[in-house]
């Protein structure tokens, strides 16, 4: 057996004699390893017994699990990382270490590559997911390490759960291992354990780090935060300043993160333009780099090098000679929209655990120092933790995934954290559309398109696809769509592909990515039946458009767009679309689009078209045809009633024409809608049915039920009856609606029969006149000139006694002099200020003494 050719001395190895014995004893642990101590390439050739003077697994019994375990040289040792970058790097680390080549004692497959080994084989969380749906068992492999567990990714969430349930059916001997670069661990051991058992062993090492001096190094004004993907150039200039200054005050390499290959490219343009002392290398990191780029980075240069990385770099890869640290405090994160059927990443605020990751990589081999873009208060207000994806991300491919294993509503599923209700509910929706699942359990043809290998609508588009345009071009334009196109790609699918096509020597990564994945879904299509069930029929000539078109309709039929008459696109989700103004396709304006790549920016009504094809109403027929639904449409549309024969695509209009005599139920319900959307200003409210209003509301509110409410929604619930009693077809009828009879028609008997008394229209005064009262407030109000109360000693009480009248006693002019609900107190104390004050300026008018003892009249005195 091979056995490290290098001498290794990482930090780990002193934890790996505890690691084993657990393993041995409980078959399950989790291992806290900070970045740098060699958990994810020392453990597992220790593990495999590759480490000289290391103990490895040996044969025995699994503790409390049982079953007999396989020695390391009789079943492989599986390490999983989350990303295809990751997983390269630590084969060819560990190969490096063994003194071979990847592909012997240790290999690596991941989506594009296989390249079987001996003993050990990384592999990406994607490729364990498939292996374990084609074959739980794991024939031949005696451990799973699964690394960087602490970044919660859904797919790695998810493969730890599968082996759970392996684990507790099927192979009991199976060993696993929860691998963290954090310190959180609680959590991993308690559901490693399993229910009512006690927790998983935690077997921890320190750090190797050394101390890393912090530089808080924010930009000299503030800047508008991150917007959706949008980062502002102003910040990435400062990012690359910082890059310069921390080149210039330090020595060793420079390691910046930064969210997305976007940024990296505008920081690494910047650095490439600015000035430096001495010769620079700098090197641009993503999922996305070439191999070259990354075996560039794992290995040491002969130049100092700025290495502008995302996320990857912060826990899965090692970048030697690393001094310094530059974080620009950002960090991508899914965002998805059920409702729309969007789904985009979004710039946000890294967590201050993210932080910490990161400013580690600065203290590896030496004493470091982390420079951070923004202030020391700012850090304090930071999340602690980012969020688990699982909360974020689309979860179709995981719901099609949970299907396929058994447990379609993810119940029995050993996880962190459930998936949010709303999320797997619109999950399940798109499974049941595409013809995964029925009755929530999967279908044959969902076991096929979860065996595709990339996202369930991608594997649809393939699928059906390729019977409609071939295998080859169905599998090009999926390969196409299954990731991020380079910002150079333009929004116009067709002329990317057919650039691509058009290539003869592979130019860049993207476009060997590109060749690798469509040989590879190519591959997933063979034997599968071309044109309907089988019939073996040769698909029909159409143009780029068409093929592209159809294929990405299929893949996002909700997506399928026109042209409206007043600029923008409509989708068939209901959401409007706008190209970019300086787009291809914004010139063009061509009626139809299918849309590929979309996103909704914080804030917008419409989402912003980011890639698409020019298609016509057949392909967008064919493609969406589970939207296209034909039917009279009754409805309240445009300030009235109108009723068509209409066909949509989902919520686009296709043709409409009228009908002559439409369901009298419809059109009331109709006229319903347009007064609970317009308000019931649609109806006549002479001054009788306004004032009958609010003398009900008033006893409504002093006296409750049965007397009914007369608040707008109350009214609103009754309309559809009043509706129907008049006849009413259109919005002019509404108007014609006796609205006082209709309020009048509310009243039980009992309450109509008492409405004058205990809520009466008028009052008679002293003075002989019948005064109205006002309801309209919250108290009713009595206004009568002060001459007609002389010896009123009280006004009456409404609402059977309960509601005291307020007086508004007026001036000979008709303006108020007095507000009273007391008269006898104000005839006592307040009618003296009053009469002094008015009855110089209306001397015409009585001013008694004694307003007790005086005759009410309307009248003046007679004048002498």
């Amino acid at each position: 057996m091979p056995s490290a050719a290098r001498p290794i001395d990482l930090p780990v190895r002193a934890a790996v004699p505890a690691l084993a014995a657990a393993l041995e004893r409980r078959g399950v642990a989790v291992l806290a390893a900070p970045p740098g101590t060699g958990k994810t390439t020392f453990v597992p050739l220790a593990l495999a017994g590759l480490v000289p003077g290391v103990p490895g697994l040996r044969a025995g019994r699994a503790g409390r699990t049982g079953g007999s375990l396989p020695a390391a040289g009789q079943g492989k040792v599986l390490v999983v990382e989350p990303r295809r970058l990751a997983a390269r790097a630590a084969a060819r680390r560990m190969a490096w270490l063994l003194g071979e080549r990847v592909g012997g004692s240790v290999g690596v497959t991941v989506r594009g590559e296989h390249r079987p080994g001996a003993l050990i084989e990384v592999v990406t969380t994607g490729v364990l997911l498939q292996r374990l749906q084609g074959e739980p068992e794991l024939d031949g492999v005696a451990a799973v390490i699964l690394d960087e567990c602490h970044e919660r990714h859904l797919d790695a969430d998810t493969a730890l759960a599968f082996l759970l349930d392996v684990r507790a059916a099927l192979r009991p001997e199976l060993r696993l291992v929860a691998a963290s670069a954090t310190a959180d661990t609680a959590p991993w051991a308690r559901l490693l354990a399993g229910e009512g058992d006690d927790p998983a062993p935690v077997v921890e090492t320190d750090a190797a780090l050394y101390p890393v001096e912090v530089e808080w190094a924010p930009p000299p004004r503030p800047l508008p935060p991150p917007h959706g993907m949008r980062v502002d150039p102003a910040f990435l200039a400062h990012v690359a300043s910082t890059v310069r200054r921390a080149l210039d005050e330090r020595d060793g390499d420079v390691l910046c993160f930064l969210p997305g290959a976007g940024e990296i490219a505008r920081v690494a343009g910047l650095l490439r333009d600015g000035r430096t002392d001495a010769p620079v290398d700098v090197l641009q990191v993503h999922g996305q780099a070439p191999a070259a780029v990354q075996d560039a980075v794992l290995a040491p240069g002969d130049r100092r090098r700025v290495v502008l990385a995302t996320s990857v770099a912060e826990s899965s890869l090692t970048v030697p000679g690393v001094r310094v640290v530059v974080g620009s405090g950002l960090a991508r994160e899914p965002r998805t929209d059920h409702a729309r059927g969007l789904g985009a990443l979004t710039t946000v605020r890294a967590s201050r655990a993210t932080a910490d990751q990161r400013a580690g990589r600065a203290g590896r081999e030496a004493p470091g120092t982390v420079y951070r873009c923004w202030t020391e208060s700012e850090h304090e207000r930071l999340p602690a933790r980012p969020r688990p994806e699982i909360e974020l991300a689309d979860l179709t491919a995981f719901a099609l995934q949970a299907a396929c294993w058994g447990d379609p509503g993810a119940e029995g599923l050993a996880l962190l954290d459930p998936p949010p209700e709303a999320a797997l509910r619109a999950a399940r929706g798109t499974l049941h559309a595409l013809g995964a699942t029925e009755d929530g359990r999967v279908t044959e043809r969902g076991r096929r398109l979860a065996g595709m290998g990339v996202e369930p609508r991608l594997a649809r588009a393939l699928l059906d696809g390729s019977r409609e345009v071939g295998e080859r071009a169905a599998a090009q334009v999926v390969a196409l769509l299954s990731e991020p196109p380079p910002r150079s790609a333009g929004d116009d699918l067709t002329a990317a592909w057919r650039s691509l096509r058009r290539d003869g020597p592979v130019r860049d990564a993207h476009a060997a990515r590109w060749r690798d994945e469509s040989r590879r879904l190519l591959k997933a299509l063979t034997g599968l039946p071309r044109r309907g069930e089988g019939d073996g029929g040769a698909p029909e000539k159409r143009n780029d458009d068409a093929v592209a078109g159809t294929v990405v309709a299929l893949a996002f039929p909700e997506r399928v767009a026109r042209l409206r008459p007043g600029g923008g696109y409509l989708m068939a989700s209901g959401t409007g679309a706008e190209p970019a103004g300086d787009s291809v396709l914004a010139a063009a304006r061509p009626e139809w689009l299918a849309v590929a790549i979309a996103d909704r920016p914080a804030g917008s009504a419409s989402a912003r078209v980011r890639q698409a094809v020019v298609i016509d109403e057949d392909v967008a027929r064919f493609a969406a045809a589970p939207l296209l639904a034909s039917g009279e449409e009754v409805a309240w549309r445009d300030g009235d009633v109108v009723a068509r024969r209409v066909e949509r695509l989902g919520a686009i209009e296709l043709s409409a024409e009228p009908i002559a005599r439409p369901d009298p139920e419809r059109v009331r319900a109709a006229l319903a809608d347009g007064l609970r959307a317009e308000g019931l200003g649609l109806l006549t409210w002479t001054p009788a049915a306004t004032a009958l209003r609010e003398r009900l509301a008033f006893c409504h509110r002093a006296l409750g039920d049965p007397w009914p409410a007369m608040d707008d929604a109350a009214l609103l619930d009754r309309a559809a009856g009043w509706i129907a009693a008049s006849g009413a077809r259109r919005r002019a009828d509404l108007a014609r609606i006796d609205v006082a009879g209709a309020l009048r028609g509310l009243l039980p008997w009992e309450c109509a029969a008492r409405l004058d008394e205990l809520a009466p229209e008028r009052i008679e005064v002293p003075s002989g006149s019948r005064v109205r009262v006002d309801y309209s407030g919250e108290r009713p109000v009595l206004a009568v000139k002060l001459q007609e109360l002389f010896g009123w000693d009280e006004a009456p009480r409404l609402a059977g006694g309960r509601v005291p009248l307020v007086v508004h006693l007026l001036s000979p002019a008709g303006r108020p002099a007095a507000v009273t609900a007391d008269l006898a107190s104000f005839w006592r104390e307040g009618y003296k200020a009053v009469r002094a004050e008015l009855r110089g300026r209306y001397p015409r008018h009585p001013w008694p003494e004694d307003p007790a003892q005086a005759t009410p009249t309307r009248r003046t005195n007679p004048r002498r």
